[in-house]
Order: C-alpha cells, then sequence, then structure tokens
C-alpha cells in the first residue's frame, strides 16, 4: 500500500486544483457581498438614460471590492494547507478601498457623461462621426481603468502617479490592452446573449485568468522600473 509523505501534502495537482477552486468561490463570494449594496440597486433601476447618474452610484463599491479581488488572487498559494484568500482579500480591501475610489468614481463620473451623451445624441446636434469619437474614448477610458485598477490592487502609489502608469502602459504594453479589451469584448457579448449577472457570477475567474495573466507585462514592468 503506498503512503503519501507528509512534506507533499496539499501540494499535488489535485490539492492546486482544490486549492484554486476554494479561492475562486471566496473570492467571488466575498467580491459579491462587499458590493451588495450597489449591485443591488443596480438591479432595481429600470434600463432608462435617466438613470444613469444612479447606475454609477450603484456601482460605486465594486472598484474597491474589484481591488480586493485581484490583491487576493495575485497572492494565492497552491499550498492546500496554506490557503488564507478570505485574509488576503481582506487586507486588500482594507489597503486598496481608498485608493481605488481616488481613480474609480473619477473614471465612472466620466463614462457616465459619455454614455449620457451617446443616449441623447439626436439632440447634441453634433455630426455623426462624434458618436464613433466617443465611443473610442468611452472604450479607451475602460481600458484605461483596468490597468488603473490593477496597478492600485498590486503597488502603493498615488492616484495622479497611478493614472499616468494606467496611460503610459496602454499603447507600452498592447499585449496586455488587448487581452483587456477582449476580456471587456467577451464580458459584454456574454451579458447581452445570456444574463446581465453573468459579470458579477464569474467575476473571480475572469479576474484571474484574463485580467491578471493579461497583465503580467504590466505588472513586471512596474515591478522593474517603476518601484525600488
Amino acid at each position: 500500500m503506498s503512503t503519501v509523505r507528509a512534506d507533499t501534502f496539499g501540494t499535488g495537482p489535485l490539492s492546486r486544483a482544490a486549492a484554486l477552486i476554494h479561492t475562486l468561490l471566496t473570492v467571488e463570494a466575498l467580491l459579491l457581498l462587499t458590493a451588495a449594496p450597489g449591485l443591488a440597486g443596480l438591479l432595481l433601476l429600470t434600463p432608462d438614460p435617466a438613470n444613469l447618474p444612479l447606475a454609477a452610484l450603484c456601482l460605486l463599491p465594486l472598484g474597491p471590492s474589484a481591488a480586493a479581488a485581484l490583491y487576493a488572487l495575485h497572492h494565492r498559494v497552491g499550498d492546500l494547507t496554506e490557503l488564507r484568500p478570505a485574509r488576503a482579500f481582506l487586507r486588500g480591501w482594507r489597503l486598496n478601498a481608498v485608493p481605488a475610489l481616488k481613480l474609480w468614481a473619477p473614471l465612472l463620473g466620466w463614462l457616465t457623461v459619455i454614455a449620457f451623451t451617446l443616449t441623447h445624441f439626436p439632440a447634441t446636434g453634433l455630426p455623426g462621426w462624434w458618436a464613433f469619437l466617443l465611443g473610442v474614448i468611452g472604450t479607451g477610458s475602460l481600458l484605461w481603468g483596468a490597468h488603473a485598477l490593477v496597478l492600485t490592487a498590486l503597488f502603493a502609489f498615488r492616484a495622479r502617479d497611478t493614472a499616468r502608469l494606467a496611460a503610459h502602459f496602454l499603447p507600452r504594453c498592447p499585449r496586455a490592452t488587448l487581452g483587456t479589451l477582449s476580456l471587456l469584448i467577451l464580458t459584454a457579448a456574454g451579458t447581452a446573449l445570456l444574463t446581465e449577472a453573468l459579470p458579477a457570477l464569474i467575476a473571480a475567474p475572469l479576474l484571474l485568468l484574463l485580467l491578471l495573466r493579461g497583465s503580467r507585462p504590466v505588472i513586471e514592468e512596474t515591478r522593474e522600473h517603476f518601484t525600488a
């Protein structure tokens, strides 16, 4: 009868898979719990352009929660005996709630202005190509926000430095930017075709597999060139 050495328990392939699943489920539950007040309000709103400012307010808690999730997933371990995903999430929320809001709130305000303008575009009297330009600006703002969220979650920069670095990495790391764009497209397509709750239901796997992994060039270059 074969035996398992004590020093290898919790580090095999099955244990690592179990650790990953446990981490994803724990982080997902905590993300939904901390963002629940806003998400509940969002579900109660009718799809009316007049509700866009209220929708932005409802999305405010999601920024700190997403930053905490990124922190916890980045610091996850594969050893089943060393799992502390809840502790990592709460530490990430405590460290990143205020820094994330400093960038997340202005981003939501800016995107609300763009969305409100597009939904009332005929009343603006602007030429049609302005709508396309606003769409491009809005998409670029979302990509900037994704880089800023990763940098906020993993590094302790001032808000203005994080904003500058996020803008710097948009053209500097095209693979990371295109990966984030793919994430946005997949999320939008899944939301439109399946359910509006899809982003919330699978947020942790998306953050881990697409955002964190896709942002490796951003993370590595920041660590190498912009930290002591």
